[in-house]
């Protein structure tokens, strides 16, 4: 089957949902779809991390198809937004509202990643500038080897707690009556170009690894496999970029959802 052929076969079958609603045709798409739900899963979890076992997989699966249900319910072709693009948000919408009711997060991990994000934004402060692993770890008391297995164990955390806060702005600044709403507009570029400004200002190999695995969505390992260092070290990397990310984001948050920033 050609692309063109497919590409028309798919269209035929939103009209044909859109149109008549039918359970058939709304399963087919599901079908269709099912990989967003498991490449979003893959990118949210560290596979191997035994420090997560309430990370289960399978229930990850089963609360993103319930997200992707959702957003062939909702789509609405004729506006000018890849569907792939709005189910993989309320994909990920719905894993994290799962995540939120079952408190999934052990206290000692949270504490641990509370403690790492105070850590690296201390240092940041302090020095003006990206903190490393050395000085972070002297901060903390520990040693290195300590630092970056901690920063491992953190991982799927600091994945979803940065996606569960850009999730909330990014709602805030998406409800449908303020799509061409000008303030609205500014406020979205606004967190894009803070967000650039922020990976930019990142260390070359921390930016190289948010870069290959949002940008060009590329797993741990393969990004492991580009960079030449094992899949764990991409996962500390990961993790020092995210909570570094994070702590930029947290400093703004109030004014992006107020729509005070000038």
């Amino acid at each position: 089957m050609s692309k063109r052929v497919a590409v028309t076969e798919l269209q035929n079958l939103w009209t044909e949902y859109k149109k008549h609603n039918t359970i058939e045709s709304r399963n087919e798409l599901i079908l269709k779809y099912s990989y967003l739900v498991k490449r979003v899963v893959s990118r949210l979890t560290y596979i191997n991390n035994p420090s997560n076992p309430s990370l289960d997989m399978e229930d990850l699966i089963s609360y993103g198809i319930l997200g992707l249900i959702d957003a062939i319910e909702k789509y609405d072709p004729s506006r000018n937004v890849k569907f792939e693009t709005y189910a993989t948000f309320r994909i990920k919408g719905a894993i994290i509202d799962q995540l939120r009711k079952q408190d999934w997060v052990p206290r000692s991990l949270r504490t641990k990643t509370k403690q790492l994000s105070e850590a690296i934004d201390a240092v940041e402060k302090e020095m003006g500038r990206s903190a490393s692993d050395q000085e972070i770890a002297q901060t903390l008391g520990i040693s290195v080897e300590e630092l970056r297995k901690t920063m491992v164990e953190v991982h799927s955390f600091a994945v979803v707690s940065l996606e569960e806060q850009l999730y909330e702005i990014a709602s805030s600044l998406a409800v449908p009556s303020r799509y061409d709403d000008p303030e609205h507009v500014v406020q979205a570029n606004e967190l894009k170009r803070y967000l650039a400004k922020a990976i930019e200002e990142l260390p070359e190999r921390e930016k190289m690894v948010i870069s290959l695995y949002y940008f060009e969505e590329l797993t741990l390992k393969e990004i492991g496999m580009v960079l030449g260092i094992s899949e764990s070290r991409v996962s500390q990397l990961h993790t020092r970029a995210l909570l570094k990310l994070k702590n930029k984001l947290s400093r703004i948050k109030s004014d992006l959802l107020e729509g005070e920033l000038a």
